[in-house]
């Protein structure tokens, strides 16, 4: 997809908020306390790239340099598998292809956990 979007606290994108461990909670009226809206809302303005991936497959740069038009590249996912969502490089979720006004999109399907990889 083309367009950018900017991700605003009022966007809804399926994550919670995470909250501190009760020993990393703060004193009441500490500074941390006080700087903690100003940081948790400076992260919405970091930049992530989000990449969707159909599937993959390896090639060697002879046979690559053979395709023609109309040439197929059989990829290691089947129709109707789920693709992978990765944000900067790093897998965090799974989904399936949607037409949205006319661009294709993702819809989450699966959160990917780090400890089921």
């Amino acid at each position: 997809m083309s367009a950018e979007h900017k991700i605003t606290p009022e966007d809804e994108i399926g994550f919670e908020p995470l909250e501190a461990a009760p020993e990393e909670k703060t004193a009441p009226g500490s500074a941390a306390e006080k700087l903690a809206p100003a940081i948790q809302s400076s992260v919405y303005d970091v930049p992530v790239t989000i990449s969707a991936v159909l599937g993959k497959t390896k090639i060697d740069v002879g046979s690559l340099m053979r395709l023609g038009d109309g040439a197929i590249i059989e990829l290691d996912r089947k129709v109707g598998e789920p693709i992978d969502l990765y944000v900067n490089d790093r897998l965090v979720a799974r989904g399936e292809l949607v037409m949205v006004e006319g661009s294709l999109g993702v819809t989450m399907t699966e959160v990917v956990k780090q400890n089921d990889l």
